[in-house]
């Protein structure tokens, strides 16, 4: 076990990028661990040799983290993959979580990150592990409760606080010295904006659906962005994918489709949020991997890491919140609403809001800690508690056909999973 003084590696890992969400995928706006896509032949990369990455679930809705499958990237769904989200980055992202994977454990990922200087503990894999699933869980749980538990209806809003904590804190962290943080420039914000309105608009779906739909089935139907991520990779990229994911991602369809029609609480609306929030975080996906080599050219150093990306993509989404509230005419609620006069609500949106970001750092540690495989595969292993904690919690009606309907959605999450990395392994 290395000492806890050993050097921080030079550069963090790329693995996460915006806040998530909402979930694989993923981010819950969950997710609102979005993730993005990292070249994992980057310097920056503790995995340069890595061949793929693998999808699990997200988050700012659930901040989510969304990673793209193709060129390993991975986003952090801001305070949202939080759940949705992620928001960011994530991943939901999900938001959800894609890795790459070459079998070998990097010397970087041994050493302690610069900004988680921890004692040395013999079980730390085990206890990175544990703080990932239980930020990741409770950041889309979190959402739905004031959401759904609370009544509360400025969905856009809670988006817009839950970013300005992320700023508050890596803002804060980066002046003290502890975490670096690319410049941000107007070449870097012009280059880096197309993405950041598709990661807003990913994030507040996700918020619109997590209020209708029930925890566990927003789960399974996030599963569809993977559907359309893939095949906007074998359209766009002419990226080929095994039989085997291709059987993963139609038992996801399936899944899905039978979640839906057994679903007792059923609702159009929020079913209507949560397609069009699939949409955008593939596309989130698609694009992010675009526009990237761009994004690097633009930065003064040549690199862009995932705390720099957390800190760009929640910086830039503030203008647009703000007008969005406006446009949506929550401020009248805002003004009408007694939950803004409770100091007990602020604590919970404003801890909904650190989980948020807490999604993106317990990623990374864990991902130091651990193989991509064991990471990839607990973040879709960890689908199957949240979705039994979100029934269990929020005391949904639900009926055999229903459950099992989900918990094959789950398996087949972790079927995919597993197909990605065994499809991106060396021959």
């Amino acid at each position: 076990m290395r000492e806890a003084s050993s050097p921080p590696p030079r550069h963090f890992p790329r693995h996460l990028a915006a806040r998530v969400h909402l979930g694989p995928t993923p981010s819950v706006m969950g997710s609102r661990i979005l993730q993005l896509d990292i070249p994992a032949d980057s310097e920056a990369s503790p995995r340069r040799n890595v061949p793929g990455s693998v999808s699990s679930p997200l988050m700012n809705g659930e901040k989510s983290v969304f990673r793209d499958q193709n060129a390993g990237f991975t986003a952090l769904a801001s305070p949202v993959r939080r759940e949705i989200g992620n928001r960011s980055m994530t991943r939901s992202f999900c938001v959800d979580d894609n890795d790459l994977e070459d079998g070998k454990a990097s010397k970087d990922r041994d050493r302690p990150s610069q900004f988680l200087r921890l004692p040395n503990i013999q079980n730390r894999a085990l206890l990175s592990g544990l703080a990932y699933c239980i930020s990741s869980c409770s950041m889309i749980l979190v959402n739905k409760f004031v959401l759904s538990g609370y009544g509360f209806n400025a969905p856009i809003f809670l988006m817009l606080y839950q970013n300005i904590v992320s700023v508050t804190i890596v803002s804060t962290l980066s002046l003290s010295g502890a975490i670096p943080t690319e410049p941000l420039t107007w070449k870097l914000i012009k280059v880096w904006l197309p993405v950041n309105i598709i990661f807003v608009g990913m994030l507040i779906t996700s918020m619109f659906s997590l209020k209708y739909i029930n925890v566990a089935m927003l789960t399974i139907l996030k599963n569809v962005a993977n559907v359309l991520t893939a095949s906007g990779e074998t359209y766009f990229f002419n990226k080929h994918h095994g039989t085997q994911v291709w059987i993963a991602l139609i038992l996801m369809i399936i899944s899905a489709a039978a979640g839906g029609v057994t679903d007792l609480s059923f609702h159009a609306v929020g079913y209507t949020w949560q397609i069009i929030n699939c949409f955008l975080t593939a596309s989130y996906s698609l694009t992010l991997r675009h526009v990237m080599d761009s994004a690097k050219q633009a930065t003064k150093s040549g690199n862009l890491n995932e705390l720099s990306m957390v800190l760009l993509n929640n910086i830039l989404s503030l203008p647009l919140g703000i007008i969005l509230v406006l446009g949506f005419n929550e401020v009248e609620y805002l003004l009408e609403t007694p939950l803004l006069r409770m100091p007990e609500f602020w604590l919970v949106i404003t801890a909904s809001g650190v989980l948020g970001l807490a999604i993106s750092f317990t990623s990374m540690w864990f991902l130091h800690q651990t193989s991509a495989t064991t990471y990839s595969l607990v973040g879709s292993l960890n689908k199957i508690p949240l979705s039994v904690a979100g029934i269990v919690l929020f005391k949904v009606r639900t009926s055999m056909e229903n459950s099992l309907s989900i918990l094959f959605g789950l398996l087949a999450g972790v079927f995919f999973a597993r197909a990605k990395l065994r499809d991106n392994s060396p021959s």
